[in-house]
């Protein structure tokens, strides 16, 4: 690059050469509507299971009822919301290790038609 030139990061990108099909796209936004609300749902549901057969003591600072505008009182809302942040980090693993293993299974080589095949060597003897 010269002097007078200006960068442009820009400039030089051309189009890429795959598309991504709208529908994977669908798909991620549905993901991300739908693990959201399941987590909730599964929250609410564990923390009054909790309540009723004290599988695991609660602070009473987790347990109490909020009240929010336009909602009226919630109760365990902070419970709940602990709870739901934990089943979305899980529910968002398993999406991605599931991804993640079908992809390997089935997309693409790992080499392209144009890739040269790695080197193989073998490790240098040492000398003694």
């Amino acid at each position: 690059m010269s002097k007078y030139m200006k960068y442009n990061d820009r400039s030089r990108m051309g189009e890429r050469p795959w598309k991504i099909h709208p529908i994977w796209r669908g798909i991620g936004c549905l993901l991300m509507l739908v693990i959201p609300v399941m987590a909730y749902a599964g929250a609410v549901v564990l923390v009054r299971e909790n309540s009723e057969k004290k599988w695991l003591p609660m602070p009473a600072e987790l347990m109490q009822t909020v009240n929010i505008p336009y909602l009226g009182d919630v109760k365990a809302f902070f419970a709940v919301l602990m709870v739901t942040v934990l089943l979305m980090i899980i529910g968002f693993g398993v999406v991605t290790i599931l991804y993640s293993l079908i992809y390997t299974a089935f997309g693409p080589p790992r080499l392209g038609p144009l890739d040269a095949p790695p080197v193989r060597t073998s490790p240098a003897r040492r000398k003694r």
